[in-house]
């Protein structure tokens, strides 16, 4: 498999979005975005660069196609992506209104919501 197949496989079959949006994300055109994808022309360093930064990917694996498709991310990194990803939901949703009633939490509050999830944590095991 080559870059462009990979590029093609990671925006159709790996995050599952429209070629619009992944050249949106990409600040590219559309049609550039599929001629990419079909190796009509060859992908740049800077839309490389930009992949794996927007999308978390190995560059490694984007080139060369080995290692793992994505970067292990720290800690921060992973709650960070996660309130991105809501943030940008434009539906008022339960994950969005969920944050907004956990950004509220006074230390008491903390307190309780722990003691919650570690009786939660009890009853599975």
């Amino acid at each position: 498999m080559n870059i462009s197949q990979r590029i093609k496989q990671l925006r159709k079959d790996i995050l599952n979005v429209t070629q619009q949006e992944f050249s949106d994300a990409l600040n590219i055109s559309r049609s550039n975005a599929g001629n990419i994808e079909t190796g009509r022309i060859s992908v740049t360093d800077r839309t490389i660069t930009t992949i794996c930064e927007k999308f978390n990917v190995n560059e490694e694996w984007l080139r060369n196609g080995t290692g793992e498709t994505f970067k292990e991310l720290s800690r921060e990194e992973e709650i960070t992506e996660f309130i991105e990803r809501i943030l940008k939901d434009k539906e008022d949703s339960f994950k969005k209104r969920y944050i907004e009633m956990l950004s509220k939490l006074d230390e008491n509050g903390w307190i309780a919501l722990e003691q919650v999830a570690q009786s939660w944590s009890a009853m599975k095991d």
